[in-house]
Order: C-alpha cells, then sequence, then structure tokens
C-alpha cells in the first residue's frame, strides 16, 4: 500500500463534516442547507443505505442504524478530535493496521477505523458480512471531503496481506484464530465481553426506564449492553417491568421474537422459574452472559458482597451502569476516550 501524507488537521476537517452529515441522518432529516456540502442526491443515496440494510440484516432496523449515526456524530466535532488526538504522540513510522471489525452492532469497528487514521497511519478493513456496506457508504461521502484519504483506507473481503499490525475484535472463539494467525505482528486482540448494572433501591421510574434501554437498545447485541442486573434484597422486580413497559415494541422485530419465543419455550420445557413481561424474560441466576431477550439477575446483601461479584468479573464486564457508575441510559453513549476493553487503542497505534 502506498503511504500517502495526509495533515492531522485536514483528516480532522473531513471527519467534522461527516459529522455534520450524520447528525442530519440520525434524525432522519429532509435535504437542507445544514448539509449543502452534498448534492440532494448524494444525502438521498446515504438514506437508501440505511433503509435497504434491514433486507440484508434483519437485526439492523432503520431506527438502529440512524441511532449509531447519532452517537458517531457525537464524536465528530473539531473541539472533541483535537483534544482527543492531542494527548498521543504521533507515531512517525506509518504503518499498515489491519482492523478486524465485529459485526453484532451497527458500525461497531468505526472507533477503530477513526483511531487508525488520525494517528497517521493506512486502514485494511476487513468487515464482518453482518456490516459489509454502511462503513463503504460513509468512506464514500469522507472522501469527497478528503480524496487524498483514498490512498489511506482499503477493505478486504479476501485473506489479509501487506499489515504490520492487527487490531482484531470478536467471540472468544475467534480470539483463539486472532492467536494463531496475527500473533506474529502487534496486535490487540478483543473477546466477548457483557455489561453490568447495578441499582440501590431508590432509582426513580425515570432511572429504570433508562436502565431498559441500556438492555434493549440494539437488541441487546451489543458489549456495553447490560445483561446482568444486580438489586439490593428486597428489590421489587415489578418496579422494573412497569418502567420498561413502553419498551414493547422490541418483540416486534423477527429475530428478536423469534429468540424470545425459543427460550421462553425452553425455560418453560425445563421448568425453569423465570419471570416474563410478554417481551423480556428475567432469571435469578448468578452467571453474567444471557441469551438474547432474557436477563440475569441476582440480589446482594452487602457493599462488600457487590464489589466481590463485579471484581471476579472484571475481565468480562465492558461497563457498569448505575447510580455511581455510568448513569442510566449512557450505556450506549461512549466518550472517544472509552475504549472497548479498557484498551487504549490510540495508545497502541503510537507505539505498534
Amino acid at each position: 500500500m502506498y503511504f500517502c501524507t495526509v495533515k492531522k488537521s485536514r483528516i480532522i476537517n473531513a471527519f467534522v463534516v461527516l459529522g455534520t452529515i450524520l447528525k442530519e441522518l440520525s434524525e432522519n432529516n429532509p435535504y437542507s442547507a445544514a448539509v449543502s456540502m452534498l448534492t440532494e442526491e448524494e444525502y438521498a443515496e446515504v438514506n437508501e443505505v440505511i433503509q435497504r440494510e434491514f433486507h440484508y440484516n434483519g437485526w439492523f432496523t432503520e431506527d438502529s442504524i440512524r441511532q449509531a449515526f447519532g452517537e458517531i456524530a457525537n464524536w465528530l466535532t473539531a473541539e472533541q478530535l483535537n483534544d482527543w488526538t492531542s494527548r498521543y504522540t504521533e507515531n512517525t513510522d506509518k504503518k499498515n493496521i489491519a482492523v478486524i471489525m465485529a459485526g453484532n452492532i451497527p458500525l461497531v469497528g468505526f472507533h477503530d477505523f477513526l483511531c487508525v487514521l488520525l494517528s497517521g497511519h493506512q486502514v485494511i478493513c476487513k468487515q464482518s458480512s453482518e456490516d459489509a456496506r454502511l462503513l463503504p457508504a460513509l468512506v464514500k461521502l469522507l472522501l469527497l471531503f478528503e480524496p487524498d484519504l483514498s490512498e489511506r483506507i482499503r477493505f478486504s473481503d479476501r485473506k489479509l496481506v501487506d499489515y504490520h499490525a492487527v487490531i482484531a475484535t470478536g467471540s472468544n472463539n475467534s480470539m483463539l484464530h486472532f492467536e494463531q494467525y496475527f500473533s506474529h505482528v502487534p496486535h490487540l486482540f478483543r473477546g466477548h465481553r457483557t455489561s453490568v448494572a447495578v441499582l440501590t433501591g431508590n432509582e426513580s421510574k425515570g432511572e429504570l426506564h433508562a436502565l431498559g434501554v441500556d438492555c434493549l437498545t440494539y437488541f441487546g447485541r451489543g458489549c456495553r449492553n447490560v445483561t446482568h442486573l444486580l438489586f439490593p434484597e428486597g428489590f421489587d422486580l415489578n418496579r422494573f417491568f412497569e418502567a420498561i413497559v413502553d419498551l414493547s415494541d422490541v418483540v416486534n422485530n423477527k429475530k428478536y421474537g423469534n429468540n424470545y419465543d425459543y427460550n421462553k419455550a425452553v425455560h418453560l420445557m425445563n421448568l425453569s422459574k423465570f419471570l416474563d413481561n410478554n417481551f423480556l424474560l428475567m432469571k435469578e441466576s448468578d452467571q453474567l452472559f444471557s441469551p438474547l431477550s432474557m436477563l440475569h439477575y441476582q440480589f446482594y446483601k452487602s457493599s462488600e458482597e457487590l464489589t466481590s461479584f463485579l471484581d471476579a468479573h472484571r475481565s468480562q464486564i465492558q461497563c457498569v451502569v448505575g447510580q455511581d457508575y455510568i448513569p442510566f441510559g449512557q450505556a450506549q453513549c461512549p466518550s472517544l476516550m472509552d475504549y472497548a476493553d479498557g484498551m487504549d487503542t490510540m495508545e497502541f497505534l503510537a507505539t505498534c
């Protein structure tokens, strides 16, 4: 791959313009002066990509994609990008960085893509077949504002070649393959994690509703989705169910609904105890991970017991939400500095 030097300031400017467009698309706004950097046809073309994606991947609804666009748009401001990148020393040894992306939620690999380009490297994107159309659509827009980046962005659907370092995200099984094929070069590997919620019993109905959003956004498929709830002993679980009743539309998604029906049937046949509100199942369990459409929960008696559980599962937890942690409703709103698995991607790219 030919190395093309593009000043970081120009790259940031291009991403800022992209952020403006993504903000408009996230709100499903019609073409207007706010996106005058595009033609009406170009704007419509991206909207068509959003609307068609559901036919390729039934998990990627239009609402989910627009939400992902909105979260990315929140990152792409000049102030945030300049402040973020100023914290790191740029690697003067420019390299080809292969980024193997997961496909569980829309554009889950965008942060890695952004990190590589703003670190001055060149990116080789190995996308999941589950999410193979959204990032190319955004890159097409990006190149309208910084054409020289075309020499620093490559997509590969074949065996990876000509790379100097690897960033890879996938399941725990995938980690074994990552180790086998890529451990000979500098690498950053991320496996499967999930998130938990800690409740005190003093939560308002609004906070409990926001917790439901943390659980069900993207149908619960992200590593930042809460799958395990820690309640104080004596907590009335009906309070949680009552607070999230207006999130019931989730079960109308065919894929989610199939998971709900299957898991409910399995637990009925096994005579397992569980709670059900007709769109979400809950089961008392100390297991951190739960199946889609089901949450695990347990009660704690003391702060020491709570701390012990969190410490024991620290390597499997992506984030913790609660009154003393990430605020309820914000699990899917990480900042640029909230690196997956706690691994500083920019630091890795500065030293690889």
